[in-house]
């Protein structure tokens, strides 16, 4: 390796935070399964007090992501959701929120139906024009909060563009990098001030814990969400820490596999006669493949398409078989899902009419299987419609 360059992205993901224990020499970062710690007298402690306010697990993989997404910090907490409720706490009544209007359902029922009760405000505009985030932006406004590609309508919006215009205006950008993970896209590269990731899902890769971080671009982010994890509370355990630990190892080697058996999922369903519309970045038909190319380094496994009708959709979601049917994504299986009456119901039918998502719409998150396995199941359960 070249004097002065740094580690390439496997390399940290494996590596950075995932040293070697230093008592025993372990490969594997110990759990910590700790609540408390003793003490060698008042005042003096091994710099942990109690599991709440720091853990050296935790502390293992928030080193860890904030080295992946080139943050200089990284807080993790109990859930995605979590996450994003932390970094608002961090805001106060009467402050202003301008945010993509096609988030995913969980997103603006918390900002509707919890902190808007707290004087919060929001706004809700289409980002996939920059110009809009520029109108939309109020004194009051304190973070522009961005999901790109979007869930599930895979809508992209320019990072660089919007970043330039909240940095103008001296607001913070928040970017939901979930769908992409840091191998695809890095958006504090290209200026954002703070990630979002629900760890659940490509971090982690295997379906098997819950999580959220949030990576900071400063300090008082940081310390900031440090006193939210101490206050709060909703920290993530020591055993899911290790989860993501053990999931991150391998996910540039997933990544890989995800994008690759997306495209080919991408392109038979595109041409397949039971499916009206494929929305996919990496497909020539969508209308913002050129942002996709220049923002991101691979179209990623997240696929929508349109099925034509609730019935439709019901018919085919009964007889997948390879794909599993169920919330969430992300994982090394194959995952679909209905968003009208899963990740989107809280919207309401106005609500998801309103931004485009049709009752015949299926999202699916391609895995690792063998790809002609996936592509077996998903025409004979096409042809039941």
């Amino acid at each position: 390796m070249a004097k002065n360059k740094l580690p390439g992205f496997a390399t940290r993901a494996i590596h950075v935070g995932q040293e070697p224990d230093p008592l025993t020499g372990a490969v594997t970062v110990p759990i910590y399964p700790t609540s408390t710690y003793v003490q060698q007298e008042l005042g003096k402690h091994k710099g942990y007090e109690y599991s709440r306010v720091s853990n050296p697990t935790r502390d293992r993989l928030e080193q860890n992501l904030a080295a992946l997404e080139r943050g200089s910090a990284s807080r993790v907490f109990a859930s995605g959701m979590a996450a994003i409720n932390a970094i608002c706490t961090t805001m106060k009544a009467g402050d202003h929120v301008v945010c993509g209007h096609d988030l995913y359902g969980g997103v603006p029922r918390l900002f509707n139906q919890v902190l808007a009760d707290f004087g919060m405000e929001f706004t809700y505009v289409d980002t996939s024009d920059a110009a809009n985030v520029q109108r939309a932006i109020r004194k009051n406004t304190r973070m522009v909060y961005v999901e790109t590609p979007t869930n599930p309508l895979m809508t992209l919006s320019d990072i660089r563009a919007i970043s330039e215009i909240c940095h103008r205006k001296k607001v913070e950008l928040v970017v939901d990098n979930t769908f992409m993970s840091p191998y695809f896209q890095q958006p504090i590269a290209l200026g954002a001030d703070m990630v979002v990731h629900s760890t659940t899902k490509f971090l982690n890769g295997h379906s098997d814990g819950l999580g959220g971080v949030v990576v900071c671009t400063k300090t008082e982010q940081a310390e900031k969400l440090a006193f939210v994890q101490k206050a709060v509370g909703a920290i993530l355990s020591p055993f899911e820490c290790w989860l993501v630990l053990r999931g991150v190892k391998s996910l540039a080697a997933r990544m890989k596999e995800h994008d690759a058996n997306g495209r080919v999922i991408a392109e038979f369903l595109d041409q397949h006669k039971k499916v009206k519309k494929v929305f996919y970045p990496g497909l020539a038909s969508h209308p913002q493949r050129a942002l996709a190319r220049r923002q991101m380094t691979g179209f990623g496994s997240m696929i929508t398409f349109e099925t034509g009708s609730l019935s439709n959709a019901g018919k085919m979601l009964k007889k997948v078989r390879v794909c599993s049917l169920g919330e969430s994504l992300g994982g090394v299986e194959t995952l679909i899902s209905h968003p009208a009456t899963m990740t989107h119901a809280a919207l309401g039918e106005k609500g998801r009419k309103q931004i485009g998502i049709t009752d015949g719409m299926v999202r699916i998150s391609v895995g690792i299987e063998n790809v002609e396995d996936i592509v077996a199941d998903l025409d004979q359960a096409l042809n039941a419609i």
